[in-house]
């Protein structure tokens, strides 16, 4: 049986109202403080980023409900020294309040013993959900597309590079540079620095 659809929830170009505007703002927050979240090792935020039920499939790592995935993620972030997740093309259908996105990423991950960095480019396809006003995951699933692997010559890293170096966590200096950003932090009880 088709699905019923607005006459505007298309990839093709149409009309785009003040409403839908807004919308597709939100769901683009809504996947870059996603990528910050993960970054920052931000739990706190990250649990505020799906709705109750949601789900997530990261297979062949994890597969289940949100709660269990962001449960599981301190451990498997563990093995990396820091990561850097990147978005490029986000492409939205929105159809009243229930959305679907295919959002392109570039995940990039340090090992934890500094010797080799692992990129991994992919899609997320993800659906989302607008309850009570807010647009949160309902779904989401990484699509993997290639991954590479480089191994580093610690010899050419510099002193001068690691003075300010990002932190997987709430000591990155994005904290001391923005205090919009550690207050928020600071407001889910995640202080800068802990």
């Amino acid at each position: 049986m088709p699905i019923a659809m607005d006459n505007n929830a298309t990839l093709a170009p149409h009309a785009i109202n003040a409403t839908e505007v807004a919308d597709r703002v939100a769901l683009q927050h809504l996947v870059n403080a996603y990528c910050h979240a993960i970054d920052r090792r931000n739990y706190a935020l990250l649990r505020t980023l799906y709705h109750p039920g949601a789900s997530d499939d990261h297979r062949p790592y994890f597969q289940g409900s949100a709660e269990d995935y962001i449960n599981w993620l301190p451990s498997m972030l563990d093995n990396w020294q820091a990561t850097s997740h990147a978005i490029s093309n986000c492409l939205f259908i929105v159809d009243g309040d229930e959305a679907e996105g295919e959002i392109l990423t570039r995940a990039w991950h340090r090992s934890k013993d500094g010797k080799q960095d692992v990129i991994g480019y992919g899609r997320y396809a993800d659906r989302y959900q607008k309850r009570d006003g807010i647009w949160r995951f309902a779904h989401r699933s990484l699509v993997l597309d290639y991954a590479e692997t480089h191994a580093l010559n610690l010899a050419e890293e510099s002193g001068e590079v690691a003075n300010n170096a990002g932190q997987a966590g709430s000591g990155d200096p994005v904290y001391t540079a923005l205090v919009l950003f550690a207050k928020d932090r600071t407001a889910r009880g995640e202080l800068p620095g802990k």
